[in-house]
Formats: structure tokens, C-alpha cells, sequence
């Protein structure tokens, strides 16, 4: 037992990256802390830090002993919480990144219903399209929209989205509305990439169609908000626009067509999650499964 202790000490120690960071994270002492990793390091025979007056940093040894102490740690804390989780509910703090729009307009009201079916969880949420390191930020799970770009991440599907057309009254009454796919190339086509083309499905039929616009936008509330604004066409899941959409703001156009299936990932660093991690997961999976 002492060993493990020892192990969850040294974890503690870089993922804080010095032992100032850990003493406050785990109480105890500085000087503890590193007669412990000391004594730890004397017993398996390596040096596992490079320590100086501002920081300590992984040896070749200590990366390899790191990798395998945080998996030992992580299901012993595991172990631990699933026999607790028989006398109580899931607790703590749940860490989570989130894409902007899809929480905003679609994500909220499902938070406030997981929120009170476990009221031992409190949120700590980062709402952001950025690619979050789980390994070395403090995220306990990613939701993400399209197919995930880091291999090294657990990614379990929860959801697949159908992109639809969508635009704004006044563009249409200015512009006109298409009755088939080939004329969006006479219109302003809002798009999150530059140029390319709109793959569309009607059941069996399938088409691509090259569109183009005055606007290339890396932001998807951007291009939603342009959009009611009358400055083009948007092909995004209803589930991103489904306040305008009740606001009378946007319209669908050509709702016979939609685009390729967009999945929704939960990404995570290890398949070894915490109860309140599982629970969240298993949520989404079961309201956003029914979209």
C-alpha cells in the first residue's frame, strides 16, 4: 500500500509539474513530498526527475514509470469510487470541453437534466472548438462534433447529426429559392471551408454540388448568424439553428436533401472513467441518440 501511495504521489507531483503544485493539491507537505519520491526513486534504482529551483521535468525512466503509475493510480481510484457508488451517487467535479454553438443552442437543457438527476456532481465546463489536450489539461471528457483527429484518445460515438439547408427569409425573397440542388451554385453558399463542394442525399439519390460564397468562416455561430442575417444558404444540423429556426429567423430550403451524417464523439484519455464521467457519457448517449 505504500508503494501505490508513493506511485500516486509521483503522478501528483508532474501532473503539477514541480512539487509546490502537488503539496497544495494533495496537503501534503513539500518536504514530504519529495523525501517520499526520494525514497521511491532509491528503491526502484532510477532517477525519475531532473529537478532544479523552478521545476522538475520526466528522465527517459520517469516518462515510462509515469505512463504506467497514472493507469495504476487511475483504476485503483476506480476501484475504489464503484464500491462506493453502492451506497451513494456519483460525485465531484466534472470537467468537460464542449463545442460553443452545439451547447449553447442544443446541449443546455440537457445539462440542466443531468444536473438534477445527479445533484452530487458540480460542472466545471470550457466551451471551445480548440483540440484540448486530456493528457495534461484537466478535462475529464471532450464532446466534439466530426470524426476525431487524435488516434491516441478513447473517442465513443454518441450521437450522428443530419445536416440540412437552411436561410433566412429576406435572403430568399431577395435571391429565390432553389428547387433542386444544382441551383445552390447560383447562390451564396455559406461555408466552414474554403470553396468545395455540398454532398446532398434524398434517400437513394445522392449529388454533389460545387458552391461557393463571399464569406469563409472557421466558426460555426458565425456562419448561423450571417445566415439569419440574409447573407447566404447554411447546410448545419438543425440541432445548431433550432432557435432560429423556432424564431421564424431561418427557414428550410430544399428539406428533402440533407448532407452527410455528422457524428458526435465523447472523447476521453483513458477508458477508465470515473462514475460521474460514465454517467455524462451514458446521458448524452441516451438523449442525443434519439435526435
Amino acid at each position: 500500500m505504500e508503494l501505490l501511495n508513493d506511485m500516486a504521489l509521483f503522478v501528483e507531483v508532474v501532473k503539477a509539474k514541480g512539487f509546490r503544485g502537488a503539496s497544495e493539491a494533495t496537503g501534503v507537505p513539500n518536504s514530504t513530498l519529495s523525501r517520499r519520491i526520494s525514497m521511491l526513486e532509491k528503491a526502484i534504482g532510477l532517477r525519475l526527475l531532473h529537478r532544479t529551483t523552478r521545476k522538475v521535468e520526466l528522465t527517459e525512466a520517469g516518462q515510462i514509470y509515469f505512463e504506467r503509475c497514472k493507469r495504476i493510480v487511475d483504476e485503483a481510484k476506480l476501484a475504489h469510487e464503484q464500491l462506493g457508488e453502492m451506497l451513494a451517487q456519483p460525485s465531484g467535479l466534472l470537467r468537460a470541453s464542449l463545442p460553443v454553438d452545439f451547447a449553447v443552442t442544443y446541449m443546455a437543457p440537457l445539462i440542466a437534466e443531468f444536473a438534477g438527476r445527479y445533484p452530487g456532481i458540480t460542472f466545471d465546463f470550457d466551451l471551445t472548438s480548440r483540440q484540448v489536450d486530456l493528457v495534461s489539461e484537466p478535462f475529464d471528457v471532450a464532446i466534439r462534433m466530426g470524426q476525431p483527429e487524435n488516434s491516441r484518445l478513447i473517442a465513443r460515438p454518441v450521437a450522428s447529426l443530419l445536416p440540412h439547408l437552411y436561410a433566412s427569409p429576406q435572403y430568399l425573397k431577395r435571391s429565390g429559392k432553389p428547387k433542386e440542388p444544382a441551383e445552390l451554385k447560383q447562390h451564396e453558399c455559406l461555408n466552414i471551408v474554403r470553396g468545395g463542394l455540398w454532398a446532398l442525399q434524398r434517400g437513394a439519390k445522392s449529388v454533389q454540388v460545387s458552391v461557393g460564397s463571399r464569406f469563409t468562416v472557421n466558426n460555426v455561430g458565425l456562419i448561423r448568424r450571417l445566415a439569419t442575417l440574409g447573407m447566404g444558404i447554411v447546410l448545419v444540423p438543425r440541432e445548431i439553428v433550432a432557435d432560429d429556426l423556432a424564431a421564424g429567423r431561418l427557414v428550410p430550403v430544399l428539406p428533402d436533401w440533407h448532407g452527410k451524417p455528422m457524428p458526435v464523439y465523447a472523447l476521453t484519455e483513458t477508458r477508465l472513467l470515473p462514475a460521474k464521467t460514465q454517467r455524462f457519457i451514458e446521458f448524452l448517449k441516451e438523449r442525443l441518440g434519439k435526435v
